[in-house]
Protein backbone atom coordinates (compact mmCIF):
# COMPACT_ATOMS: atom_id res chain seq x y z
CA UNK A 1 0.00 0.00 0.00
CA UNK A 2 1.29 3.44 -0.92
CA UNK A 3 1.24 5.85 2.00
CA UNK A 4 -1.32 8.53 1.35
CA UNK A 5 -0.36 12.18 1.38
CA UNK A 6 -2.13 15.38 0.43
CA UNK A 7 -1.36 16.06 -3.22
CA UNK A 8 -0.16 19.33 -4.65
CA UNK A 9 -3.03 19.17 -7.14
CA UNK A 10 -5.61 19.13 -4.35
CA UNK A 11 -3.83 21.96 -2.55
CA UNK A 12 -3.79 24.12 -5.68
CA UNK A 13 -7.42 23.33 -6.47
CA UNK A 14 -8.52 24.28 -2.96
CA UNK A 15 -6.49 27.49 -3.09
CA UNK A 16 -7.93 28.40 -6.48
CA UNK A 17 -11.47 28.44 -5.08
CA UNK A 18 -10.44 30.99 -2.44
CA UNK A 19 -7.79 33.11 -4.19
CA UNK A 20 -10.11 35.83 -5.54
CA UNK A 21 -11.73 36.43 -2.17
CA UNK A 22 -8.34 36.47 -0.46
CA UNK A 23 -6.99 39.04 -2.91
CA UNK A 24 -9.96 41.28 -2.20
CA UNK A 25 -9.70 40.92 1.56
CA UNK A 26 -5.92 41.41 1.51
CA UNK A 27 -6.19 44.56 -0.58
CA UNK A 28 -8.80 46.01 1.79
CA UNK A 29 -6.67 45.24 4.84
CA UNK A 30 -3.56 46.61 3.13
CA UNK A 31 -5.34 49.92 2.55
CA UNK A 32 -6.50 50.08 6.16
CA UNK A 33 -3.03 49.27 7.47
CA UNK A 34 -1.49 51.72 5.05
CA UNK A 35 -3.46 54.55 6.63
CA UNK A 36 -1.66 53.61 9.86
CA UNK A 37 1.74 53.61 8.18
CA UNK A 38 2.00 49.81 8.07
CA UNK A 39 3.24 47.97 4.98
CA UNK A 40 1.06 44.86 4.55
CA UNK A 41 3.57 43.13 2.28
CA UNK A 42 6.39 43.65 4.79
CA UNK A 43 4.14 42.34 7.55
CA UNK A 44 3.34 39.27 5.44
CA UNK A 45 7.04 38.55 4.97
CA UNK A 46 7.60 38.72 8.72
CA UNK A 47 4.78 36.25 9.31
CA UNK A 48 6.26 33.93 6.69
CA UNK A 49 9.50 33.90 8.71
CA UNK A 50 7.77 32.85 11.94
CA UNK A 51 7.96 29.22 13.03
CA UNK A 52 6.92 27.07 15.97
CA UNK A 53 7.92 23.48 16.76
CA UNK A 54 5.45 20.62 16.98
CA UNK A 55 6.07 18.05 19.72
CA UNK A 56 6.05 14.48 18.45
CA UNK A 57 3.59 13.51 21.19
CA UNK A 58 1.20 16.24 20.07
CA UNK A 59 0.00 14.42 16.95
CA UNK A 60 -1.40 11.57 19.05
CA UNK A 61 -4.69 11.63 20.94
CA UNK A 62 -4.31 12.86 24.51
CA UNK A 63 -6.33 11.92 27.54
CA UNK A 64 -7.16 12.61 31.15
CA UNK A 65 -6.76 10.65 34.36
CA UNK A 66 -10.16 9.13 33.67
CA UNK A 67 -9.87 7.92 30.13
CA UNK A 68 -8.29 8.16 26.75
CA UNK A 69 -10.37 7.79 23.61
CA UNK A 70 -8.15 6.76 20.68
CA UNK A 71 -8.84 8.35 17.33
CA UNK A 72 -8.70 6.79 13.86
CA UNK A 73 -5.38 6.62 12.08
CA UNK A 74 -3.28 7.50 15.11
CA UNK A 75 0.50 7.42 14.58
CA UNK A 76 2.00 4.11 15.67
CA UNK A 77 5.63 5.20 15.89
CA UNK A 78 7.93 8.14 15.32
CA UNK A 79 7.92 7.83 11.53
CA UNK A 80 4.12 8.09 11.48
CA UNK A 81 4.41 11.12 13.75
CA UNK A 82 6.80 12.78 11.32
CA UNK A 83 4.36 12.10 8.51
CA UNK A 84 1.59 13.89 10.40
CA UNK A 85 3.90 16.76 11.36
CA UNK A 86 4.84 17.14 7.69
CA UNK A 87 1.18 17.45 6.68
CA UNK A 88 0.70 20.23 9.23
CA UNK A 89 3.70 22.16 7.93
CA UNK A 90 2.72 21.50 4.31
CA UNK A 91 -0.60 23.26 4.83
CA UNK A 92 0.23 25.92 7.45
CA UNK A 93 3.89 26.65 6.61
CA UNK A 94 4.59 27.68 10.18
CA UNK A 95 5.82 24.45 11.81
CA UNK A 96 9.20 23.60 10.24
CA UNK A 97 10.63 21.83 13.28
CA UNK A 98 9.76 18.86 15.48
CA UNK A 99 10.56 18.44 19.16
CA UNK A 100 11.13 14.79 20.12
CA UNK A 101 10.73 13.20 23.56
CA UNK A 102 12.90 10.38 24.87
CA UNK A 103 12.60 7.52 25.51
CA UNK A 104 9.16 7.78 23.84
CA UNK A 105 10.80 8.42 20.46
CA UNK A 106 13.80 6.15 20.81
CA UNK A 107 15.00 4.43 17.64
CA UNK A 108 18.08 2.51 16.56
CA UNK A 109 19.29 4.84 13.81
CA UNK A 110 19.07 8.57 14.47
CA UNK A 111 21.02 9.50 11.36
CA UNK A 112 18.35 7.75 9.29
CA UNK A 113 15.65 9.48 11.32
CA UNK A 114 17.17 12.85 10.54
CA UNK A 115 17.24 12.00 6.85
CA UNK A 116 13.57 10.98 6.89
CA UNK A 117 12.64 14.22 8.63
CA UNK A 118 14.60 16.23 6.04
CA UNK A 119 12.73 14.48 3.22
CA UNK A 120 9.54 15.69 4.87
CA UNK A 121 10.96 19.22 4.97
CA UNK A 122 11.40 19.09 8.75
CA UNK A 123 14.26 19.64 11.18
CA UNK A 124 14.56 18.90 14.90
CA UNK A 125 14.13 21.43 17.67
CA UNK A 126 14.86 20.93 21.40
CA UNK A 127 14.95 17.36 22.70
CA UNK A 128 12.92 16.55 25.81
CA UNK A 129 13.96 14.13 28.54
CA UNK A 130 11.58 11.98 30.57
CA UNK A 131 12.35 11.20 34.21
CA UNK A 132 8.75 11.53 35.37
CA UNK A 133 7.74 8.01 34.29
CA UNK A 134 9.17 4.58 34.87
CA UNK A 135 10.07 2.77 31.66
CA UNK A 136 10.15 -1.00 31.01
CA UNK A 137 13.22 -2.68 32.52
CA UNK A 138 14.24 0.53 34.30
CA UNK A 139 16.51 -0.30 37.23
CA UNK A 140 15.41 2.45 39.64
CA UNK A 141 11.94 3.95 40.04
CA UNK A 142 11.08 7.66 39.85
CA UNK A 143 8.07 7.24 42.11
CA UNK A 144 9.66 9.52 44.72
CA UNK A 145 11.60 11.76 42.37
CA UNK A 146 14.43 11.74 39.87
CA UNK A 147 17.03 14.52 39.77
CA UNK A 148 16.21 15.42 43.39
CA UNK A 149 15.74 11.88 44.71
CA UNK A 150 17.23 11.06 48.10
CA UNK A 151 19.03 8.02 46.64
CA UNK A 152 22.23 8.81 44.69
CA UNK A 153 21.67 5.83 42.36
CA UNK A 154 18.29 7.19 41.22
CA UNK A 155 19.77 10.62 40.59
CA UNK A 156 22.65 9.07 38.65
CA UNK A 157 20.18 7.20 36.45
CA UNK A 158 18.23 10.39 35.73
CA UNK A 159 21.42 12.33 35.00
CA UNK A 160 22.62 9.64 32.61
CA UNK A 161 19.30 9.72 30.75
CA UNK A 162 19.55 13.48 30.21
CA UNK A 163 23.12 13.15 28.98
CA UNK A 164 21.95 10.41 26.61
CA UNK A 165 19.29 12.83 25.32
CA UNK A 166 22.01 15.36 24.56
CA UNK A 167 23.91 12.74 22.57
CA UNK A 168 20.77 11.85 20.62
CA UNK A 169 20.02 15.52 20.03
CA UNK A 170 23.46 16.09 18.55
CA UNK A 171 22.78 13.35 16.01
CA UNK A 172 19.46 14.96 15.13
CA UNK A 173 20.88 18.46 14.76
CA UNK A 174 19.24 19.86 17.87
CA UNK A 175 20.91 22.52 20.00
CA UNK A 176 18.78 22.48 23.17
CA UNK A 177 17.60 20.17 25.93
CA UNK A 178 14.35 20.74 27.84
CA UNK A 179 14.26 19.37 31.38
CA UNK A 180 10.98 19.03 33.26
CA UNK A 181 10.75 16.89 36.36
CA UNK A 182 7.73 15.78 38.37
CA UNK A 183 9.75 15.81 41.60
CA UNK A 184 8.10 17.11 44.75
CA UNK A 185 5.96 15.93 47.65
CA UNK A 186 2.34 15.09 48.34
CA UNK A 187 2.45 15.34 52.16
CA UNK A 188 3.66 18.04 54.49
CA UNK A 189 6.92 16.86 55.96
CA UNK A 190 7.49 14.27 53.25
CA UNK A 191 10.49 16.11 51.83
CA UNK A 192 13.12 18.53 53.05
CA UNK A 193 12.43 21.30 50.55
CA UNK A 194 15.87 22.91 50.80
CA UNK A 195 17.81 19.67 50.41
CA UNK A 196 15.58 18.55 47.53
CA UNK A 197 16.47 21.71 45.61
CA UNK A 198 20.14 21.26 46.46
CA UNK A 199 20.07 17.74 45.06
CA UNK A 200 18.33 18.98 41.92
CA UNK A 201 20.98 21.64 41.38
CA UNK A 202 23.80 19.16 41.92
CA UNK A 203 22.24 16.85 39.33
CA UNK A 204 21.67 19.68 36.86
CA UNK A 205 25.28 20.79 37.18
CA UNK A 206 26.39 17.42 35.81
CA UNK A 207 23.91 17.70 32.93
CA UNK A 208 24.96 21.29 32.28
CA UNK A 209 28.61 20.21 32.12
CA UNK A 210 27.72 17.76 29.33
CA UNK A 211 26.17 20.45 27.11
CA UNK A 212 28.04 21.18 23.86
CA UNK A 213 29.32 24.73 23.53
CA UNK A 214 26.48 25.83 21.24
CA UNK A 215 23.68 24.23 23.29
CA UNK A 216 21.19 25.60 25.82
CA UNK A 217 19.24 23.83 28.52
CA UNK A 218 15.67 24.97 29.23
CA UNK A 219 14.42 24.57 32.80
CA UNK A 220 10.66 24.07 32.84
CA UNK A 221 8.71 24.86 35.99
CA UNK A 222 5.26 23.65 36.99
CA UNK A 223 3.16 24.72 39.94
CA UNK A 224 1.75 21.29 40.73
CA UNK A 225 1.18 17.78 39.38
CA UNK A 226 2.14 15.04 39.97
CA UNK A 227 3.38 16.51 43.25
CA UNK A 228 0.43 18.38 44.74
CA UNK A 229 1.86 19.64 48.04
CA UNK A 230 5.18 20.96 46.79
CA UNK A 231 7.10 20.87 43.50
CA UNK A 232 10.86 21.23 43.41
CA UNK A 233 10.78 23.61 40.42
CA UNK A 234 7.36 25.11 41.00
CA UNK A 235 7.51 28.66 39.63
CA UNK A 236 9.45 31.05 37.47
CA UNK A 237 11.38 32.42 40.44
CA UNK A 238 12.78 29.01 41.36
CA UNK A 239 13.50 28.28 37.72
CA UNK A 240 15.25 31.63 37.34
CA UNK A 241 17.36 31.13 40.47
CA UNK A 242 18.39 27.67 39.28
CA UNK A 243 19.30 28.97 35.83
CA UNK A 244 21.35 31.74 37.40
CA UNK A 245 23.32 29.24 39.47
CA UNK A 246 23.92 26.88 36.57
CA UNK A 247 25.31 29.44 34.12
CA UNK A 248 24.65 31.30 30.86
CA UNK A 249 23.57 28.23 28.88
CA UNK A 250 20.71 27.58 31.30
CA UNK A 251 17.47 29.46 30.64
CA UNK A 252 13.84 29.33 31.72
CA UNK A 253 11.04 27.80 29.72
CA UNK A 254 7.52 29.21 30.16
CA UNK A 255 4.54 26.90 29.70
CA UNK A 256 1.37 28.99 29.62
CA UNK A 257 -0.47 26.52 31.85
CA UNK A 258 2.13 26.03 34.56
CA UNK A 259 1.14 28.94 36.80
CA UNK A 260 -1.13 29.78 39.69
CA UNK A 261 -4.56 31.18 38.69
CA UNK A 262 -4.53 34.82 37.54
CA UNK A 263 -0.74 35.04 37.37
CA UNK A 264 0.44 37.79 35.00
CA UNK A 265 2.35 35.65 32.53
CA UNK A 266 3.32 38.53 30.25
CA UNK A 267 5.05 40.19 33.21
CA UNK A 268 6.98 37.00 33.84
CA UNK A 269 8.06 37.12 30.20
CA UNK A 270 9.21 40.72 30.62
CA UNK A 271 11.19 39.86 33.76
CA UNK A 272 12.93 36.88 32.17
CA UNK A 273 13.78 38.94 29.09
CA UNK A 274 15.20 41.67 31.32
CA UNK A 275 17.59 39.23 33.00
CA UNK A 276 18.50 37.36 29.83
CA UNK A 277 16.95 34.10 30.97
CA UNK A 278 13.99 33.61 28.66
CA UNK A 279 14.68 30.33 26.87
CA UNK A 280 11.35 29.78 25.21
CA UNK A 281 7.72 28.74 25.44
CA UNK A 282 5.45 25.76 25.47
CA UNK A 283 2.28 27.26 24.05
CA UNK A 284 -1.19 26.07 25.02
CA UNK A 285 -4.18 27.53 26.85
CA UNK A 286 -5.84 26.88 30.19
CA UNK A 287 -8.98 27.49 32.16
CA UNK A 288 -8.13 26.03 35.57
CA UNK A 289 -4.48 24.95 35.54
CA UNK A 290 -2.28 22.86 33.31
CA UNK A 291 -5.15 21.96 30.98
CA UNK A 292 -3.06 21.89 27.78
CA UNK A 293 -5.95 23.25 25.74
CA UNK A 294 -5.52 24.52 22.19
CA UNK A 295 -3.46 27.70 22.01
CA UNK A 296 -5.59 30.83 21.93
CA UNK A 297 -8.83 28.92 22.51
CA UNK A 298 -9.61 30.42 25.93
CA UNK A 299 -7.54 33.56 26.47
CA UNK A 300 -6.41 34.94 23.09
CA UNK A 301 -5.80 38.40 24.56
CA UNK A 302 -3.28 36.97 27.01
CA UNK A 303 -1.52 35.28 24.10
CA UNK A 304 -1.39 38.63 22.32
CA UNK A 305 0.03 40.29 25.44
CA UNK A 306 2.78 37.68 25.63
CA UNK A 307 3.71 38.43 22.02
CA UNK A 308 3.52 42.14 22.75
CA UNK A 309 6.36 41.65 25.24
CA UNK A 310 8.29 39.49 22.78
CA UNK A 311 8.05 42.06 20.00
CA UNK A 312 8.99 44.81 22.44
CA UNK A 313 12.10 42.85 23.43
CA UNK A 314 13.04 42.18 19.83
CA UNK A 315 12.65 45.82 18.82
CA UNK A 316 14.74 46.95 21.80
CA UNK A 317 17.46 44.49 20.84
CA UNK A 318 17.35 42.73 24.21
CA UNK A 319 20.64 40.94 24.81
CA UNK A 320 20.55 37.19 24.28
CA UNK A 321 16.96 37.28 23.07
CA UNK A 322 16.35 34.10 21.03
CA UNK A 323 13.31 32.27 22.42
CA UNK A 324 12.36 28.82 21.18
CA UNK A 325 8.68 28.22 20.47
CA UNK A 326 6.80 24.92 20.77
CA UNK A 327 3.16 23.85 20.94
CA UNK A 328 2.43 21.63 23.94
CA UNK A 329 -1.20 20.53 23.90
CA UNK A 330 -3.36 17.52 24.69
CA UNK A 331 -6.02 16.82 22.09
CA UNK A 332 -8.73 14.81 23.81
CA UNK A 333 -11.78 15.47 21.63
CA UNK A 334 -10.40 16.87 18.36
CA UNK A 335 -8.26 15.65 15.49
CA UNK A 336 -4.74 16.52 16.71
CA UNK A 337 -3.66 17.61 13.24
CA UNK A 338 -6.50 20.12 13.03
CA UNK A 339 -5.87 21.45 16.53
CA UNK A 340 -2.15 21.89 15.88
CA UNK A 341 -2.80 23.70 12.61
CA UNK A 342 -5.27 26.05 14.25
CA UNK A 343 -2.92 26.68 17.17
CA UNK A 344 -0.04 27.52 14.85
CA UNK A 345 -2.33 29.99 13.08
CA UNK A 346 -3.31 31.57 16.41
CA UNK A 347 0.37 32.08 17.25
CA UNK A 348 0.87 33.77 13.89
CA UNK A 349 -2.18 35.91 14.57
CA UNK A 350 -0.90 37.09 17.96
CA UNK A 351 2.51 37.70 16.41
CA UNK A 352 1.06 39.79 13.57
CA UNK A 353 -1.15 41.79 15.93
CA UNK A 354 1.81 42.55 18.18
CA UNK A 355 3.81 43.69 15.15
CA UNK A 356 1.22 46.34 14.25
CA UNK A 357 1.14 47.98 17.67
CA UNK A 358 2.06 51.65 17.27
CA UNK A 359 5.09 51.57 19.56
CA UNK A 360 5.68 55.31 19.46
CA UNK A 361 2.09 56.14 20.39
CA UNK A 362 2.17 53.50 23.11
CA UNK A 363 5.38 54.91 24.58
CA UNK A 364 3.96 58.44 24.53
CA UNK A 365 0.82 57.34 26.35
CA UNK A 366 2.88 55.45 28.93
CA UNK A 367 5.16 58.45 29.47
CA UNK A 368 2.12 60.70 29.96
CA UNK A 369 0.51 58.28 32.42
CA UNK A 370 -2.40 57.97 30.01
CA UNK A 371 -3.60 54.58 31.19
CA UNK A 372 -6.61 54.30 28.90
CA UNK A 373 -4.77 55.72 25.93
CA UNK A 374 -2.00 53.14 26.29
CA UNK A 375 -4.55 50.36 26.66
CA UNK A 376 -6.44 51.49 23.57
CA UNK A 377 -3.24 51.39 21.50
CA UNK A 378 -2.95 47.70 22.35
CA UNK A 379 -6.63 47.02 21.77
CA UNK A 380 -6.44 48.77 18.40
CA UNK A 381 -3.87 46.20 17.25
CA UNK A 382 -5.59 43.28 18.96
CA UNK A 383 -8.98 43.95 17.39
CA UNK A 384 -7.52 44.20 13.88
CA UNK A 385 -8.47 41.12 11.86
CA UNK A 386 -5.15 40.07 10.36
CA UNK A 387 -6.54 36.84 8.87
CA UNK A 388 -5.86 37.95 5.25
CA UNK A 389 -2.21 38.57 6.15
CA UNK A 390 -1.91 35.07 7.62
CA UNK A 391 -3.62 33.45 4.65
CA UNK A 392 -1.46 35.36 2.16
CA UNK A 393 1.67 34.35 4.07
CA UNK A 394 0.63 30.70 3.82
CA UNK A 395 -0.17 31.03 0.12
CA UNK A 396 3.10 32.74 -0.76
CA UNK A 397 5.02 30.09 1.20
CA UNK A 398 3.31 27.30 -0.72
CA UNK A 399 0.69 26.39 1.87
CA UNK A 400 -3.08 26.43 2.06
CA UNK A 401 -5.26 29.50 2.17
CA UNK A 402 -7.66 27.46 4.34
CA UNK A 403 -5.59 24.69 5.98
CA UNK A 404 -8.30 22.90 7.95
CA UNK A 405 -10.79 22.95 5.08
CA UNK A 406 -8.13 21.62 2.70
CA UNK A 407 -7.15 18.94 5.18
CA UNK A 408 -10.75 17.81 5.54
CA UNK A 409 -11.26 17.80 1.78
CA UNK A 410 -8.31 15.41 1.45
CA UNK A 411 -9.80 12.75 3.75
CA UNK A 412 -6.28 12.35 5.15
CA UNK A 413 -7.48 10.87 8.44
CA UNK A 414 -9.74 8.39 6.65
CA UNK A 415 -6.84 7.19 4.53
CA UNK A 416 -4.54 6.90 7.54
CA UNK A 417 -7.16 4.88 9.41
CA UNK A 418 -6.83 2.28 6.65
CA UNK A 419 -3.03 2.34 6.69
CA UNK A 420 -2.54 2.32 10.45
CA UNK A 421 -4.04 -0.36 12.71
CA UNK A 422 -6.15 1.04 15.58
CA UNK A 423 -4.30 1.88 18.78
CA UNK A 424 -5.34 -0.46 21.58
CA UNK A 425 -7.40 1.04 24.35
CA UNK A 426 -5.65 1.62 27.63
CA UNK A 427 -6.84 2.30 31.16
CA UNK A 428 -4.24 5.06 31.48
CA UNK A 429 -5.31 8.51 30.39
CA UNK A 430 -2.08 10.45 30.89
CA UNK A 431 0.19 10.50 27.85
Amino acid sequence: MTDFSISEDLLQAENATRKTALDEDYAALARALGRRGIDADALTRKIMAFGVAIPTWGVGTGGTRFARFPGPGEPRHLFDKLEDCAIIHHLVRATPTVSPHFPWDATSDYAALREVAAKHGLAFDAVNSNTFQDQPNQEHSYKFGSLSHVEPAVRAQAIAHNIDCIAIGRQLGSTALTVWIGDGSNFAGQSNMTLALDRYLDSMREIYAALPADWRVFLEHKLYEPAFYSSVISDWGTSFAAAQELGPKAQCLVDLGHHAPNVNIEQIVARLVRFGKLGGFHFNDSKYGDDDLDTGSVEPFRLFMVFNELIDARMRGAEGFAPAYMLDQSHNVTDPIESLMQSAIELQRAHAQALIVDRSALAEAQAANDALGAHLELKRAYTTDVSPILAMARLQAGGAIAPIETYRASDYRKHKAKERPPVARTSAGIV
